[in-house]
């Protein structure tokens, strides 16, 4: 057993969305990272699905990523229906979506992102590949061993679980995306909170026709009740297997020996509602249905991401674009840090941003799983969010990164993103725009580097931009709206909320940072010495 040593900026451990979204983003900016990863190999089973619009949004950096996921959503389907009901032949199921086309169109007013229901693992195999044509270092059966921090750097040790080789990893930060059980987590001593462990889940993947019961090109979402178990099962998953996911109770004595291939083709045929069905069970896995919080999201030169950080119950769907989201998230901000443009201090606030976060969307799907999935306790759970796209497009961030207006703090994590105030720490709204005779939107200036939006008055602030730009050694990019950029529908004003003679700073993650409503217009401001102020802040640079 040999003991070799590397250097890496960055260690990510744990390939599922959260580490390969890290991975593919930090080697997008340049930075190199090393992922190890214990399984042998991305996901098989489809697992999550779905990449929710936030998360594309913040995935579009990725060279082709945003096109592939599009094929793949275009090759399984045309849409998705939820429901709960008995089984797929229940006669009248309650339905939860019925038309997602119609009943999310408005969505095309507030993003320029496509729905995509791509499964997990179609997805983490792109994301894989992506990370590592851009330059990061994918190891595959290699287990973390152990994991110390000073104040300079964070030491690791892996070891390759085929030859047994052991190599010693000392990297600047490290980001755990290691799983719900996370034992990085563990080794760091970080506390957990929530409602813990809700029970256990067998996933069953198999084979069977299913002419009659489900549409051709859809995929289709049930949650099961009926007098033999409760769970779910999904249809036409993109990987030529439909999944069947079976709840079941360890305390009660059950556990993942009682699934026996014949137990796995009964219990699809209950589900399916065909006694006499031929199935053929191709791969079954365990996993926790869970409700566990960290209590923070970083420990010294650590940040915990994904499961690691927030694990959710499956209800509702969520849990793998936040995951995604944390990955691109911790991605920009250790750019910046590592590339000297920000300050250490900058990275406080991942934690004070998406945690917060985190937990919003994890009592959302705690809240469906007492609605969706009984016999779960719902004794207090939280309240179902009206609005499922409030979280997913109308968050609202608080944290040294943002520069916050006064007075202007009413406390709300979310507001309603068809109708946007443009304040700091919101996401940037979506207009149409028009660039060199293409029509693009605001979303596509973002994701690169820092973004200034200046009103078609506010050429001083583009020219400070500029300034401040050289003087800082920051990617800082201007657009004068009216100027480089054109206002198809006149809309920037009224969805940002500025004047003419106004500007707005926008993050690489697409959030709003700083907002100047018609500083420009006053012979008292200096948009330079205004601009560099708030930069200076956002990026904690002294």
């Amino acid at each position: 057993m040999s003991d070799s040593q590397v250097r890496v900026p960055v260690l990510v451990v744990g390939a599922g969305y959260a580490g390969l979204s890290a991975a593919a983003l930090l080697a997008r900016r340049g930075v190199k990272a090393m992922l190890v990863e214990r399984h042998p190999s991305t996901s098989v089973q489809p697992k999550a699905f779905g990449v929710n619009w936030r998360a594309l949004e913040m995935l579009r950096p990725v060279p082709g990523l945003e096109r592939a996921l599009v094929e793949i959503w275009e090759g399984i389907g045309d849409g998705m229906r939820i429901a709960i009901a008995s089984s797929l032949s229940d006669p009248d199921p309650h339905m939860i979506i019925e038309d997602e086309e119609s009943e999310f169109a408005f969505l095309a007013g507030l993003t320029p992102v496509p729905n995509v229901g791509a499964p997990q693992s179609r997805v983490e195999a792109l994301l894989r590949s992506a990370a590592e044509e851009l330059g990061a270092e994918l190891r595959f059966s290699t287990e973390l061993v152990s994991v110390e921090q000073d104040a300079d750097g964070v030491t690791a040790l892996v070891r390759d679980l085929g030859t047994g080789e052991e190599t010693t990893v000392r990297a600047d930060y490290m980001v755990a995306a290691d799983g719900y059980r996370s034992p990085v987590r563990r080794m760091l001593g970080i506390p957990t909170s929530g409602h813990g462990e809700l029970g256990q889940t067998c996933a069953i993947m198999f084979q069977a026709d299913l002419g009659g019961l489900v549409r051709e090109r859809e995929v289709t979402l049930w949650y099961l009740q009926n007098e033999t178990f409760n769970g779910a099962i999904v249809t036409g998953t993109g990987v030529g297997y439909h999944v069947l996911a079976v709840n079941y109770d360890p305390a009660r004595g059950e556990s993942e020996d009682d699934f026996t291939e014949e137990r796995g083709v009964e219990l699809v045929r209950v589900a399916t509602g065909r006694p006499g069905l031929e199935v053929k069970v191709i791969d079954r896995t365990s996993f926790a249905v869970a409700h566990i919080l960290a209590d923070r999201y970083r420990e010294g030169r650590v940040f915990l991401a994904g499961d690691a950080a927030h694990t959710m119950p499956p209800t509702g769907g969520q849990g793998g674009s936040t995951a995604l989201q944390d990955g691109c998230d911790i991605a920009w901000r250790l750019w910046l840090v590592l590339s000297g443009q920000a300050g250490p201090g900058l990275l406080d606030s991942y934690d004070a941003e998406r945690r917060p976060y985190g937990k919003l969307v994890a009592d959302a799907q705690l809240a469906n799983l007492g609605v969706r999935m009984p016999p779960a306790m719902r004794a207090g759970f939280p309240e179902p969010i009206e609005d499922p796209i409030a979280p997913i497009l109308g968050f609202r961030y608080r944290s040294g990164a943002v520069v916050a207006e006064p007075g202007d703090d009413d406390g709300a994590l979310m507001e309603d993103p068809r109708e946007p105030s443009g304040r700091p720490g919101t996401r940037a709204p979506h207009v149409l725009l028009e660039r060199g005779g293409r029509e693009i939107s605001t979303i596509d200036l973002f994701g690169e580097g820092f973004v200034l939006l200046a009103g078609r008055y506010g050429a001083a602030w583009a020219d400070a931009a500029r300034t401040v730009a050289g003087r800082l050694g920051v990617a800082l990019t201007p657009y004068r709206i009216g100027g480089e950029v054109a206002d198809r529908e006149g809309a920037w004003e009224g969805r940002y909320h500025v004047g003419g003679s106004g500007a707005v700073l926008v993050r690489p993650d697409g959030v709003i940072a700083w907002r100047a409503v018609h500083a420009a217009s006053d012979p008292a401001v200096d948009p330079a010495a205004e601009l560099e102020r708030a930069l200076t802040a956002v990026l904690a640079r002294s």
